[in-house]
């Protein structure tokens, strides 16, 4: 009669890989990264200034530090910058959004984000062939390699002493004469009807009939009274 252990030790093994897997499936991953939105100021900042001022500002500060400015408009800047370390290449893309702020004081919110991008040198093989006429429709490969950059990692800056020196670099090219960004004009917006109401033209006023005047009175006709007799003293007899 052979013996249990030879039929135990393989139901014991298949056990334990299926007690394994289960543990693996059941296992909660969490994200590697997370965004926790809060109240801190640190990818923006408020100015006095118009938009203008402050995005002309943002442009000198980041020409200042060896950025080239790729984009540089009335409310927006986009810059890069590029950087060499051993056999990694990075490159940092840096924007700065200006807009007027109309809630309590009217001042300038700047708005900025710098992405980090990561290359790396990788080598691709490629291969060729040779075709040769005297032997027909021969081809021979040929190996060869190319050396390529390619991006391996990207990411947005959080370092917030990295924004802190950006924008004090930025006051300082801050002009002393603030400009105050224009208020919007209001606006009446009328009220939508339920139904439609035809619209008719309003009629013109008749021309008015030219008065006649009046006619002049007649002059006063002047009677002449008729004369009177002296009266007679009576005959005496």
């Amino acid at each position: 009669m052979p013996s249990p252990r030879p039929l135990l030790l393989p139901l014991l093994l298949a056990t334990l890989l299926g007690g394994c897997s289960m543990g693996g499936l059941t296992k909660s991953s969490e994200p590697p990264a997370t965004e926790a939105f809060d109240s801190a100021n640190t990818y923006s900042r408020s100015f006095d200034h118009s938009p203008a001022q402050a995005c002309e500002a943002a442009r000198r500060a980041l020409l200042s530090q060896g950025f080239v400015v790729g984009r540089a408009e009335a409310d927006v800047v986009e810059a890069r910058k590029y950087f060499q370390q051993n056999e990694s290449h990075e490159q940092v893309e840096f924007r700065a959004v200006c807009m007027p702020q109309y809630r309590g004081a009217q001042q300038t919110v700047v708005f900025v984000n710098a992405v980090q991008d990561r290359y790396a040198l990788r080598k691709s093989n490629s291969n060729a062939s040779l075709g040769v006429s005297a032997l027909g429709s021969l081809s021979v490969p040929i190996g060869s390699s190319e050396d390529s950059l390619v991006k391996v990692a990207s990411a947005t800056l959080q370092d917030p002493n990295f924004y802190k020196r950006f924008f004090a670099v930025l006051e300082r090219f801050l002009p002393e004469e603030i400009e105050r960004p224009a208020k919007p004009a209001a606006t009446t917006q009328a009220q939508p009807s339920l139904f439609a109401v035809p619209q008719y033209q309003a009629p013109e006023p008749a021309a008015e009939l030219p008065r006649e005047e009046p006619l002049p009175e007649p002059p006063p006709v002047m009677v002449n009274p008729l004369p009177t007799q002296p009266a007679q003293p009576p005959s005496g007899g």
